[in-house]
């Protein structure tokens, strides 16, 4: 039972001394399991003022210099929604619109802290 509390006592005190780093550990996690188009798709709709399918696609074949299929680009949208990293809403029939969630903007801000540790440009 000492050893159960020690690391527990442990744990305690590193979440009250740096209760950030955690929460940048666990916020961390979500985007590490995207894969890198789907970082990218994070990234353009993040930079964009047009948020809508094609505009994302037309700037993401722009910086990849190949073409983007809808087969992959809309069904990494859904996914990006059903994370909830992004939010789908429709500006007419044909067109859906994108937005990063509050969630999705924490997840870009912590995996740039992360980066900027390695990466001083």
């Amino acid at each position: 039972m000492e050893a159960k509390a020690g690391v527990m006592a442990i744990f305690l005190l590193e979440a009250a001394v740096s209760d950030t780093l955690i929460y940048r550990q666990v916020q961390m996690g979500i985007v590490n399991d995207l894969t890198g188009f789907q970082r990218d798709l994070l990234y353009v709709i993040a930079g964009l003022d047009e948020q809508h399918g094609l505009a994302i696609k037309d700037e993401l074949e722009t910086y990849y210099e190949s073409e983007v299929h809808h087969g992959r680009l809309y069904p990494n949208l859904d996914e990006l929604v059903e994370k909830g990293l992004v939010d789908k809403g429709k500006i007419d029939e044909r067109t859906n619109s994108y937005a990063l969630t509050r969630r999705g903007r924490r997840e870009l801000e912590a995996r740039r802290e992360w980066e900027n540790q390695y990466v001083d440009l």
